[in-house]
């Protein structure tokens, strides 16, 4: 009876011990956002920032299996340069911020490449959302990380037409993402 009881005490450490190893990793693989970040689009006339990023970060690069991305940026935070564009770029035949005032991505599957790593996930603009692939680097030193890419979207894909104006902006769009962290 007692060898018995020391067993099941031994397998309830190694059980406690193993949960907290495992609570203590996926904590530490936690980021908080910069607000220092830059979110630039580029189109063929047409550029500029959005802000309002918020959300979950969890990377390690040696267990890609547990990363996760899931983010939110506010569409109406989008800036040209132009106030008028600005106006425009919010309303119903662009990004409708009133009715769809956010653009979300969460993240579906990690994976190392040569030149960084590859984050798979849904990008919903508007009420479209579409399975897109960023490829980016990350840096760490010490208790801050940086997360830097670049990929493009064709903006009709999710329901951004615009008017005539629409061929002017053009339909490819650029977005590059400098995204600091720390813990």
């Amino acid at each position: 009876m007692r060898k018995n009881m020391l067993l099941i005490l031994k397998a309830l450490a190694i059980v406690l011990t193993t949960g907290l190893s495992f609570s203590f990793a996926v904590l530490n693989n936690n980021w908080n956002l910069d607000p220092n970040y830059v979110i630039k689009f580029k189109g063929s006339n047409a550029t500029g920032t959005f802000s309002g990023l918020t959300g979950s970060i969890q990377f390690d690069p040696n267990t890609l299996e547990t990363a996760l991305m899931d983010v939110v940026v506010d569409a109406a935070t989008i800036k040209t340069g132009n106030s008028a564009k600005d106006k425009h770029a919010k309303g119903e035949n662009w990004f409708d911020v009133s009715k769809y005032p956010h653009i979300t991505f969460k993240s579906t599957a990690f994976s190392k490449t040569s030149e960084g790593y590859l984050v798979n996930g849904k990008l919903r603009i508007r009420n479209e959302t579409k399975a897109i692939s960023i490829p980016f680097k990350f840096i760490e030193e010490n208790e801050k990380g940086r997360f830097t890419g670049t990929f493009k979207i064709k903006r009709k894909d999710f329901g951004i037409y615009g008017p005539l104006a629409g061929m002017v902006v053009g339909n490819d769009f650029t977005i590059d993402l400098n995204i600091p962290v720390g813990r």
